[in-house]
């Protein structure tokens, strides 16, 4: 049986097409589902959709079948400025989702955010460093705090991974709205209305050339299902990133190549995302290697290209 908090969501949907594709069907979602989330269920095989709610009631009659949870359900909402919302639904209730996995020596894959290095370029993923991070937002406070309790709290032989996700772009991210990938963003810009909008210069980058380290929700799926089926000896938190940054106008002049049209039309940065805005982000992968994982990562042209096909229908 296989937990999967999210499981209609942008990283959850894709997660589940990928388990099916390996024969996996025994599974359990929990989620809130929109209409747009709806959509990211077609075509996909799993057992039952519950509402969050019933999780842990849930567990505890099912423990015993239980063989890992995915925990991807969260208030991604990197703007929210209610705390005690995020809270109560990024920590407390991955806490428990935590302490559950940890008494029943059940495997806990969670979600964690690169956003918690703040103004820090994401060049580390040591655990120990965790106190040395300012993050900049509610969002990324609640995720660190996640992490810090996985520290001090989790013990060896506890079967916990935190995949700290960078930029994720894919398939399914169209009930995400504001919130989606800006390759998602540049995507739409440019089919609907033949411009792509792009901040102009701040934090000392000129205008475009704000980096991000972009990973493929393909590989994202990947590094989950191999953590799943990984010995865990002791719990760890690792980047999920592609190790490398690329700009905000490689990826705009990538989709006006591909369109064989557009343009790119620089903005004013907005004064609401200065105090919580990361100008440069790039993931360090050690750990994730060290760790056992060697798969090679896509490259953002080749996944800007299966974007591209992939959502242009």
């Amino acid at each position: 049986m296989i937990i999967i908090t999210g499981g209609a969501g942008f990283i959850g949907s894709n997660l589940i097409k990928e388990l099916n594709k390996k024969g996996f069907n025994n599974i359990y979602i929990f989620d809130r589902i929109s209409h747009l989330k709806k959509k990211n269920l077609a075509n996909l095989n799993f057992k039952k959709i519950y509402h969050k709610s019933e999780i842990f009631k849930f567990l505890k009659i099912n423990k015993a079948k239980i063989v890992v949870i995915f925990h991807l359900g969260a208030c991604t909402n990197t703007q929210e400025m209610n705390w005690d919302y995020l809270y109560e639904n990024n920590f407390l209730f991955t806490k428990k989702l935590i302490e559950f996995s940890a008494i029943n020596n059940k495997k806990l894959i969670y979600a964690s955010s690169a956003s918690i290095y703040g103004k820090k370029n994401g060049n580390t993923d040591e655990i120990k460093k965790l106190d040395n991070f300012k993050p900049l937002n509610y969002y990324s406070k609640s995720k660190i705090l996640l992490d810090k309790f996985v520290k001090k709290n989790i013990k060896k032989k506890m079967q916990i991974v935190g995949l700290r996700y960078f930029n994720v772009y894919g398939l399914n991210e169209n009930h995400k709205l504001g919130m989606a990938s800006p390759i998602h963003s540049f995507f739409n810009q440019i089919k609907s209305k033949n411009k792509c909008k792009i901040f102009d210069k701040f934090d000392g980058f000129k205008k475009g050339e704000h980096i991000r380290d972009f990973v493929s929700v393909k590989d994202c799926v990947s590094i989950n299902i191999w953590a799943m089926k990984k010995k865990i000896q002791y719990p760890t938190i690792l980047n999920v990133g592609s190790g490398k940054g690329h700009t905000f106008n490689f990826v705009a002049r990538e989709f006006i190549k591909h369109f064989r049209r557009g343009k790119i039309e620089y903005i004013k940065f907005p004064n609401k995302l200065k105090k919580g805005y990361q100008s440069y982000t790039k993931a360090k992968l050690i750990n994730l290697r060290n760790f056992g994982y060697k798969k090679q990562l896509i490259n953002l042209r080749d996944g800007i290209k299966i974007f591209f096909e992939e959502n242009d229908k």
